[in-house]
């Protein structure tokens, strides 16, 4: 089965700064997110996918060669870039068809697929519109429907929820999260705010100061710890005690109030431990449950404290419950 991405000693430098600095990987997945502080070569990385930078080391985007083979890459893919790359008073339903041609199609085919992408991102209304006169929210659409009027089998969406208050923000997530059901596409979404990730994306990738951290499911990013979850321990009495105990058989402890406590367990070890120690204190456990790890904590833990705090600094004040749980040069 071939992958969506395979990266093999990406290096990418401009002078004396390097960009990306030997990635390799390999990447799959329904929605993966490419997340990492701003500056930490993810508009790089995407660009090199597309054939549009010269890199050294390999990248292959469906088992073509970013170097030799992006045209059909291209073709393949549908690229919404961070930066707006409008032309003055072009209407939305002539940039999306101006789109599909570049990407190959009849005019009269463009033209009809850059309705339906605009009717689903919601611009049906306001297609014949300039669109200097857009709002924010409404030009992240039209960049959205420009890279699906080629139907791709791929999107590559570089900061889709830059500059849009909450309820944009939702609406365009909400989007996202739709994509792969309806339009039948994998989607790497680069962004610098957890919540995007923990909305839409089965997986991610880390990237920092030109490096990759991390590649995997969320699930493995959970579990990439070293160590059992963190147990969350209840006890009739003396949850300093039941502390003190378990840390001398090796755990790591955290006493939250005189009768419960946070428990991460040796590699070692399982639930027994907890219970064995506690018998033999004379104590009493009488809740024991897995607390997940949350994924602001595993981004803390793969990129570093100081690294990580860009990312959580950077996110939006408020973010609404989600209702679906999960252009530029061709």
């Amino acid at each position: 089965m071939t992958l969506l991405i395979e990266l093999e000693g990406l290096t990418k430098r401009y002078g004396a700064i390097t960009a990306l600095d030997h990635v390799t990987a390999a990447v799959d997945g329904r929605i993966i997110g490419l997340l990492g502080p701003n500056g930490a070569g993810k508009s790089t990385l995407l660009k090199c996918l597309l054939g549009l930078l010269p890199y050294d080391g390999r990248a292959r985007v469906l088992g073509l060669e970013a170097a030799s083979d992006g045209a059909q890459i291209r073709d393949r893919v549908g690229y919404m870039p961070e930066q707006e790359a409008f032309l003055a008073g072009m209407s939305a339903v002539e940039l999306c068809t101006y789109a599909g041609e570049m990407s190959g199609l009849p005019r009269t085919e463009a033209m009809q697929r850059a309705h339906a992408a605009l009717y689903y991102a919601g611009l049906e209304e306001k297609r014949y519109q300039p669109i200097d006169g857009y709002s924010t929210g409404m030009k992240q659409r039209v960049k959205l429907a420009q890279a699906l009027v080629h139907d791709p089998e791929i999107l590559f969406l570089d900061e889709p929820t830059s500059g849009l208050d909450p309820q944009s923000r939702e609406d365009m997530l909400a989007l996202v999260a739709e994509l792969p059901g309806r339009r039948g596409c994998a989607i790497v979404l680069s962004t610098h705010l957890l919540p995007d990730v923990e909305r839409v994306c089965d997986h991610a990738v880390i990237m920092h100061h030109g490096g990759m951290r991390f590649s995997g499911t969320i699930d493995e990013l959970h579990g990439a710890r070293g160590r059992d979850s963190e147990l969350f321990v209840a006890v009739k009495a003396d949850a300093a005690r039941l502390a003190d105990a378990l840390t001398a058989a090796g755990a790591t402890c955290r006493v939250t109030s005189p009768l419960a406590l946070e428990v991460d367990l040796p590699a070692s070890a399982t639930t027994r431990l907890v219970f064995a120690t506690a018998h033999a204190a004379g104590l009493q456990v009488r809740e024991l449950g897995v607390r997940r790890e949350s994924l602001e904590a595993a981004f803390l833990r793969v990129l570093g404290d100081r690294a990580a705090t860009d990312l959580v600094a950077s996110e939006p004040a408020s973010v609404p419950t989600a209702t679906a749980v999960g252009g530029g040069a061709r």
